[in-house]
C-alpha cells in the first residue's frame, strides 16, 4: 500500500454576516473578503488550484477528473461514496469541491477490522488515521468515513447517496472474490435515480479475462453484466479515459505502466529484454467509464 501523498488545499473563508450585493467567486488559493457570499466552487477551480501538487496535476491528463466527473453528472450539493481513495487523488478534488456547495463526502476506506495479519493490520489502521487528521479541516467539509471489504456492513445509509464512485479498484475485489458484493451494497447506499460511476483498466474483448484479473484488466462486458445482476440500468459509457496505445499485454500487468512502471513481477522475477522506456511511452492504462443508474 503506498504512503499518503496528500495535497493540502488552503482555507476556504466562511461568508460573513451580511453578505454583498454581488458574490465573488470562490477561490483555493485566497480567502475571501469578510463581508462576500462565497460562491460554489467549480470542478476547475478545484483542478487548476496551484494547492495541488504538480505530481497530481500531471495525472490530470491521463484521469480527467473534470470531463471524468462531469460526465457521471456529479454536482456539489450530493452525497458523494468514494471507494477506496487510498492516498487521496481525487479526494482532493471531490472534498473541497462538495463542501463549497453543501455536499457530503463519504470516504469508504480499506477495512482494516478484516485483515487478518497483525501487524499489516495496525498499518493499515495507521494511515487511515493519517487520511483522517489530512481532512480534519474546514476546507474538505465533514467527511463521514465507512469502510469496504468481504465482510464490511453499509457503505453508508442505506438509500442516502445520490453517487458512488469507484476508480480503478474492480480487479482487488476479482482478486479477493467479493465484486457481487461492491455492486450489491452500492445499489443499497443509493438513492432511487442514485448513479454508480466505474472508472477501469479495460480489457480487449479478443483477450481472455482472467476471474481473478491478475493482470489488472477486466472486460467492460463483465462491469456491465455485474452491475446489471444487481439491479443498476446501464446508462452510457464514455472514452474520456482511453488509450489506444494500451494493449493490455503487458509482462506485469497494468503496473507495467506509469505511474508504477514495475521492472518485476511480485517474485523479483524480471523478463530478459525488458526495456521500461517503451511502457513510459504508452502512458497511463486505456480505462473503461461506465455510468449506471439505480431505477427510480
Amino acid at each position: 500500500m503506498k504512503h499518503l501523498m496528500i495535497a493540502a488545499v488552503s482555507a476556504l473563508a466562511l461568508a460573513g454576516c451580511t453578505p454583498a450585493k454581488t458574490p465573488q467567486p470562490a477561490s483555493l488559493d485566497s480567502a475571501a473578503p469578510a463581508e462576500t457570499e462565497v460562491a460554489t466552487l467549480t470542478l476547475a477551480d478545484v483542478v487548476a488550484s496551484d494547492r495541488r501538487s504538480a505530481e497530481e496535476k500531471a495525472r490530470d491528463a491521463w484521469r480527467h477528473p473534470v470531463e471524468t466527473l462531469e460526465f457521471f453528472g456529479a454536482t456539489p450539493d450530493m452525497k458523494v461514496v468514494e471507494i477506496w481513495p487510498g492516498g487521496g487523488w481525487y479526494t482532493n478534488i471531490l472534498a473541497p469541491w462538495l463542501a463549497s456547495g453543501g455536499g457530503t463526502l463519504v470516504a469508504a476506506g480499506f477495512d482494516a477490522a478484516s485483515i487478518e495479519d497483525p501487524d499489516r493490520r495496525a498499518r493499515t489502521e495507521a494511515r487511515l488515521e493519517e487520511f483522517k487528521a489530512t481532512y480534519a479541516k474546514p476546507e474538505f467539509g465533514t467527511i463521514e468515513y465507512t469502510a469496504f471489504s468481504a465482510s464490511s456492513g453499509p457503505l453508508t445509509a442505506e438509500g442516502t447517496a445520490d453517487m458512488v464512485l469507484t476508480f480503478r479498484n474492480i480487479h482487488n475485489w476479482m482478486a479477493g472474490g467479493y465484486t457481487e458484493k461492491f455492486f450489491a451494497d452500492a445499489y443499497s447506499a443509493l438513492k432511487p435515480g442514485g448513479v454508480l460511476g466505474v472508472v477501469e483498466h479495460r480489457l480487449p474483448s479478443t483477450q481472455a479475462q482472467d476471474p481473478k484479473a491478475t493482470s489488472g484488466y477486466v472486460h467492460e462486458d463483465y462491469v456491465k453484466a455485474m452491475a446489471t445482476a444487481a439491479g443498476f440500468e446501464f446508462v452510457e459509457a464514455s472514452e474520456i479515459n482511453a488509450n489506444p496505445a494500451d494493449t493490455a499485454d503487458h509482462p506485469f500487468g497494468v503496473w507495467t505502466l506509469p505511474p508504477n512502471l514495475a521492472t518485476a513481477d511480485r517474485e523479483g522475477k524480471s523478463v530478459e529484454g525488458f526495456d521500461p522506456e517503451k511502457y513510459k511511452a504508452i502512458g497511463e492504462s486505456d480505462r473503461m467509464t461506465l455510468k449506471f443508474r439505480k431505477p427510480g
